[in-house]
């Protein structure tokens, strides 16, 4: 895959065979893979490569997996992907909830991984181009897209690609009650047609970023069952 050559790609995984697979399926899509076989090393490999992407585990010596990724969402813009054998719905919502773009299950398709990674990878490239052509500045919501920058109320926020590309979708339907399927659709990619929580759990991170509430929505509201709208107050 073309948005994959060249990449530099950080796989952290306890299981060597896992981070050999992963490394080799990546590797022959042409990207540059580094391994790591705990959260400790794989945090000072993401400081020393400084990927485009992470793959990571979950069930890994302390810190797990949720732990990494909180603490790479926290200072990058840097993709991760859960790639585990943790498969309930509580642990998809929870990576999720923590700003992971994506979550595999093992035993998993490398083509499936390699799809995934390049999907990932391409949202990056999206939301760098800045899609938000609409830059409110009414009190509530200001956007600087040549910065991918978000204020809201004043304050900075700090939003990840996901949730940036979800925002400016919005922005760009103001308004409009935007359908859960076309809005994952849009911000994921048409193979992940059977994945409608993932609108749902980002909303509520956009929700629990930008709302004085996000318990009672007054700007991202929803109508159960249709859909999604961003409403903003008058800028007078």
């Amino acid at each position: 895959m073309d948005i994959i050559e060249g990449k530099t790609i950080l796989v952290i995984d306890d299981d060597p065979s896992i981070c050999d697979l992963v490394e080799r399926t990546l590797a022959r899509a042409g990207a540059r893979v580094y391994s790591a076989l705990d959260g400790e090393d794989g945090l000072r490999q993401f400081d020393a490569c400084r990927p485009d992407l992470v793959i990571l585990d979950i069930m890994m010596p302390a810190p797990n997996g949720f732990e990494v990724c909180s603490r790479i969402v926290r200072r990058s813009q840097v993709p991760v992907i859960f790639l585990t054998a943790l498969g309930q719905d509580q642990d998809v919502v929870r990576g999720l909830e923590l700003g992971a773009v994506d979550y595999i299950v093992k035993p998993f398709s490398p083509k499936v991984l390699t799809a995934r990674a390049g999907a990932a990878l391409r949202r990056v490239v999206s939301a760098a181009e800045g899609e938000a052509r609409v830059v409110p500045d009414n009190g509530f919501l200001t956007i600087d897209v040549e910065q991918r920058a978000v204020w809201a109320r004043g304050k900075r926020v700090h939003l990840t690609p996901t949730e940036y590309r979800l925002l400016a979708y919005l922005l760009n339907n103001p308004d409009r009650l935007v359908p859960a399927d076309e809005i994952l659709q849009h911000i994921w990619g048409p193979e992940y047609g059977e994945s409608a929580n993932y609108v749902h759990v980002y909303i509520s991170r956009l929700r629990s970023k930008l709302e004085p509430d996000p318990q009672q929505p007054q700007y991202l509201r929803s109508e159960h069952g249709a859909g999604y709208c961003l409403v903003l107050p008058d800028s007078g």
